[in-house]
């Protein structure tokens, strides 16, 4: 799970992930820039999560690196922004066939963005906490 500062969509993303998938898989998040290196997610969304029975309080944002692309099967970006940074950052064209936009799950080719909540209030980590969960629901029926 891939956004800019990995301290709002993507631990959120990260978090609703592991909660859904068995015991077993390998879930992560990290951040295209490194601003936030070490530090817990934002608070709006660890109470968000935790609103909804899930505590990523335990996770620290961190840059995504080119390890990353041997190590997942794929790399969930939330916007497009991040998407083309990830595009840059791959190492190879196998690499890049890794990355997807996380709302075309739920809406196929539309390339619809999660919004970055950061400068708002409550209700923009709730709105995409909304957005996170249908999209992952929509990934993992696709792959059961």
């Amino acid at each position: 799970m891939v956004c800019l500062g990995n301290i709002c969509r993507s631990p959120l993303a990260h978090g609703i992930l592991e909660s859904k998938l068995p015991k077993g898989w390998s879930v992560d998040s990290a951040g295209t820039s490194g601003w936030h290196n070490g530090e817990r997610p934002d608070t709006r969304s660890i109470l968000e999560a935790r609103n909804n029975g899930i505590d990523i309080d335990h996770q620290r944002s961190r840059k995504v690196t080119v390890d990353d692309f041997e190590k997942f099967d794929i790399l969930f970006a939330m916007d497009s922004s991040n998407y083309s940074n990830l595009v840059q950052l791959a190492p190879d064209a196998k690499s890049t066939e890794k990355i997807r936009l996380i709302m075309n799950e739920v809406y196929p080719g539309e390339n619809r963005q999660v919004p970055d909540p950061y400068t708002g209030g409550q209700s923009g980590f709730s709105q995409v906490y909304s957005m996170l969960e249908d999209a992952i629901d929509a990934f993992i029926e696709k792959n059961k």
